[in-house]
C-alpha cells in the first residue's frame, strides 16, 4: 500500500470516529454539571432534597424542648436540614389541592418565604457549600430561586435593630405576607388571618428546628422597608418575621419528669 492510500485510509477512520462521537453525544442525555449530590441546579434554581423523615423526635418531645435560642456555633447546617425547615414552614403536605404544612384561611396562602444564607454556612456535601445569597422558596417545586448573591446577614442584622443572632446564625428565614390574597376574600378581617398564619408557620419552624437539634428564635423588631430592600421583596410583600437558625451553643434540655414535678409542686402534691 502506497503512502497516499495509507493517508487516505487514516483520514477516513478519523472522520468516522468523529461522526460516531457526535452521534453518541446527541443521543445520550447529559447530567447537569454540578458537584451537588442530591440537588439539581438549573440556571438560578436549586432543587432541594425531597422531604422525608430524618429524626426520631416525637411531637411531644419537640413541643417539650421548643425554646428560643440566640447563641449559635459556626458549624454549618446541611442542605437536608434547610430542606426540612422550609418544608415545615410552607411546604406541600397534600397533593390533590397543593395544601401546605401551615393552616391558611380559605387556603389563600399569603406568605412568601426568603432565606438569607451565610458564607460557608449550608453544607451540600463534604466539599461544597450553598453559595451565600438571598433565595426565595418555590413552594410548588420545593426549590430555591437565587435572588442575589452575597452574604447579607450583617445588613439584615443592622436592619433588625442590630440583634447579633441575626448575624451569627447560619441562615435567616424571612417570612413576608401578600395581604391582598386573603383580604380579597375576607376583607379587613383577613389581616388578622394573615397574622395568625405567620404564627402557625413560625411555630412549625421552631418545632422542626428543635427536632433537628438546631436553635432558632423569631424576631419581629426590624425596619420593614430595610428588610424588604435587603431581600429584594416585591412591593406587595411585607416582612413579618425574621427567623435566624443555627446550631446552638447550648441546646435546651428538659424531661417530662421535670415538668411532672413542677405540676405536682403547684398542686401541693410534692
Amino acid at each position: 500500500m502506497n503512502i497516499h492510500k495509507l493517508v487516505w485510509l487514516l483520514s477516513l477512520i478519523i472522520c468516522l470516529a468523529i461522526v460516531v462521537g457526535i452521534i453518541a453525544s446527541l443521543s445520550i442525555p447529559k447530567k447537569p454539571s454540578t458537584s451537588f449530590e442530591k440537588e439539581i441546579i438549573s440556571d438560578n434554581m436549586i432543587y432541594l432534597p425531597l422531604p422525608k423523615k430524618i429524626t426520631d423526635v416525637s411531637v411531644e418531645e419537640a413541643i417539650l424542648r421548643r425554646r428560643s435560642i440566640r447563641d449559635y456555633t459556626s458549624e454549618p447546617l446541611t442542605i437536608m436540614e434547610l430542606s426540612m425547615l422550609l418544608w415545615a414552614v410552607q411546604g406541600i403536605s397534600e397533593v390533590r389541592y397543593g395544601l401546605r404544612t401551615a393552616p391558611s384561611a380559605g387556603a389563600t396562602y399569603p406568605l412568601e418565604i426568603y432565606v438569607v444564607v451565610g458564607e460557608n454556612r449550608v453544607k451540600v456535601n463534604e466539599t461544597s457549600y450553598l453559595a451565600p445569597g438571598v433565595y426565595k422558596y418555590d413552594v410548588q417545586r420545593h426549590a430555591l430561586i437565587l435572588v442575589k448573591e452575597g452574604d447579607f446577614r450583617d445588613e439584615l442584622a443592622k436592619a433588625s435593630l442590630d440583634q447579633p443572632w441575626v448575624r451569627t446564625a447560619a441562615i435567616d428565614i424571612v417570612i413576608c405576607a401578600v395581604y391582598e390574597r386573603t383580604t380579597y376574600r375576607y376583607g379587613e378581617r383577613g389581616i388578622r388571618y394573615v397574622h395568625m398564619e405567620v404564627g402557625h408557620a413560625a411555630q412549625n419552624a421552631y418545632l422542626m428546628a428543635t427536632a433537628l437539634g438546631l436553635g432558632t428564635v423569631v424576631i419581629g423588631a426590624f425596619y420593614d422597608d430595610e428588610v424588604a430592600e435587603i431581600i429584594s421583596a416585591a412591593p406587595n410583600e411585607h416582612p413579618l418575621y425574621v427567623i435566624p437558625v443555627g446550631r446552638p451553643v447550648k441546646p435546651y434540655t428538659i424531661s417530662f419528669e421535670d415538668i411532672g414535678r413542677y405540676y405536682l409542686e403547684k398542686r401541693g402534691q410534692k
